[in-house]
């Protein structure tokens, strides 16, 4: 199973083929789209989120999708619906910061989605590391029969990682918007000879911020890749995550230094 917002792109495509290598020829994948209403904010994005279904059918059919599974809002939040999921750990962070309702929604959707999908594998992809981690801690304490699996992000040649919302940036926008990955990038060679000052190293890549004036940053975390909980001292191994408006686009990303 495969569960998504639609717009799909390669890196969509990548989890689906990774699902049919898990299941196999005779088993069934499974692909949702949905653009779930309860994980947007107030003031965020829900209504200019990128859709088009058209497009989407034909690239599951070509890429040998055997169920395209497209529920209406009115069928998966009945009239009257009073009861959500909500993990109260590993989404304290981040963007359960940023975006204080974001996990409810999303622990909520995928949880009814596993409820009428029944997958034995979920693929997920790793660009959302916290929406995988709060994912996997909601299957254990929930026990659902599901195996999750997280798949590599996918990125352009440039390195700007595979995201629907890519669509909404303008030209001079997208040539801005490789900064999450060059952060990246300058974070791993500042730990490369060893333990570096959180706080001080947040600074740097700030800083590195002011040649794309296109770009604001949001936050920039770095973690325990099993605990999500914040360190001190970045390290090789430690967890980086950050967030970037690029214009009026949200970006997310994040690597291993």
């Amino acid at each position: 199973f495969v569960p998504t917002m639609g717009c799909l792109h390669a890196g969509h495509l990548s989890l689906v083929r990774r699902a049919r290598g898990l299941v196999g020829k005779k088993g069934r994948v499974v692909v949702s789209i949905f653009v779930n209403p309860t994980q947007f904010g107030p003031q965020e994005d829900f209504s200019s989120y990128p859709r088009d279904l058209k497009r989407d059918r034909a690239l599951c059919r070509d890429a040998g999708v055997d169920v395209l599974f497209v529920p209406q809002a009115e069928e998966i939040y009945p009239p009257g619906s009073s009861t959500c999921v909500l993990e109260e750990d590993l989404s304290q962070t981040m963007e359960g910061c940023a975006r204080p309702t974001h996990f409810q929604g999303v622990t909520t959707i995928v949880a009814k989605l596993f409820n009428l999908v029944l997958p034995s594998v979920a693929v997920f992809g790793a660009k959302d590391f916290q929406q995988a981690a709060v994912v996997q801690r909601m299957v254990r304490d929930l026990n659902f029969p599901v195996r999750v699996v997280v798949a590599p992000t996918a990125r352009e040649k440039d390195g700007l990682a595979l995201s629907s919302r890519n669509k909404n940036l303008s030209v001079e926008e997208r040539a801005q918007a490789t900064i999450l990955s060059e952060l990246i990038r300058i974070a791993r060679t500042a730990v490369a000879a060893g333990p570096v000052d959180a706080v001080q190293l947040r600074r740097r890549l700030a800083g590195a911020m002011k040649t794309k004036p296109a770009a604001r940053l949001d936050y920039i975390e770095f973690f325990d890749p099993v605990t999500l909980r914040a360190v001190s001292r970045a390290r090789p191994g430690t967890q980086m995550a950050l967030a970037v408006f690029v214009g009026k686009t949200r970006l997310i990303d994040n690597g291993k230094l």
